[in-house]
């Protein structure tokens, strides 16, 4: 069973095991919607597409009976926590309170209630449960104080799940990607939006110390932000499978160019040259 599977690594990844011969349960934020349509239309009979939007208790218990009844006595092998938003990439002074609870809602307690859901099937399976954390979820990135927050709980649940619930042979592991291009950056439409509301909530002095131009940029950088992700997303693909049926997985995934780096040099060396780095 995994969430967020829409679009990007979720959409990606649900084609992807079942192409395997998974069954495959994807929870989607609109099952009426056009990710949902593309699964149906060009997967197998074995993938069943579940309205799931992880903020709401209802749809995950919902969600929960389906997959109970369908998979009975024999128990879940895998859950993925994959549905995440970004939020405006700003710096933290700058974002509204908002954006913080947001991100939150989503990325963490949103991952957390799916979890402790379906942790009953998985304990029936000795099953794996895969949380799709963020580099920013273990190195400090500017401009990600509201999304790495969220993404650092995440990966802090994770650890902590993963020495609690080995009792019951349930493995947990965590995945930190470096930047890929998932479409979480969003819309056009999203941006306005939440820029609109980021510039009116902003008291003039702090406007003045940052200064327009200042301000102005933050939109440029949102729209070169696709440039610098790479757009293969085999991978992350390939960290999801190894953590679903290596017999030992790794406890943390780090797959993608220069996400493996910042991490040892942010655990290796004094914060002062991590922080020039």
């Amino acid at each position: 069973m995994l969430s967020g599977s829409d679009t990007g690594i979720g959409h990606a990844l649900a084609k992807y095991l079942d192409s395997l011969g998974f069954v495959v349960f994807a929870g989607v934020l609109n099952k009426d919607g056009p990710g949902a349509e593309e699964l149906r239309r060009s997967c197998s009979q074995r993938l069943s597409v579940l309205q799931l939007d992880i903020t709401n208790t209802t749809q995950v218990q919902e969600a929960y009976l389906t997959v109970s009844e369908k998979v009975q006595n024999a128990g879940l092998w895998g859950v993925v926590n994959n549905a995440g938003i970004l939020g405006f990439p700003a710096d933290g002074e700058l974002l509204p309170m908002s954006t913080y609870r947001h991100c939150m809602e989503v990325n963490f307690f949103g991952a957390v209630e799916v979890s402790k859901t379906f942790l009953p099937l998985l304990r029936k399976s000795q099953g794996r449960l895969v949380n799709m954390s963020s580099m920013a979820g273990g190195i400090p990135l500017p401009r990600y104080a509201a999304y790495g927050a969220s993404k650092a709980a995440l990966s802090m649940f994770s650890g902590v799940m993963r020495q609690e619930l080995s009792k019951w042979g349930i493995k947990v592991m965590a995945i930190h990607p470096s930047g890929f291009r998932t479409g979480i950056e969003g819309t056009a439409e999203q941006w306005d939006k939440q820029e609109k509301e980021l510039m009116e909530n902003l008291p003039a002095d702090t406007r003045q110390a940052y200064g327009e131009e200042y301000l102005l940029g933050l939109r440029n950088y949102l729209l070169h932000l696709p440039s610098h992700c790479a757009p293969d997303l085999s991978p992350v693909l390939g960290a999801v499978l190894h953590a679903l049926l290596a017999r030992r997985p790794q406890g943390l995934y780090t797959p993608g160019k220069g996400a493996y780096i910042p991490l040892c040099i942010f655990c290796c060396f004094p914060l002062w040259f991590y922080d020039f780095f």
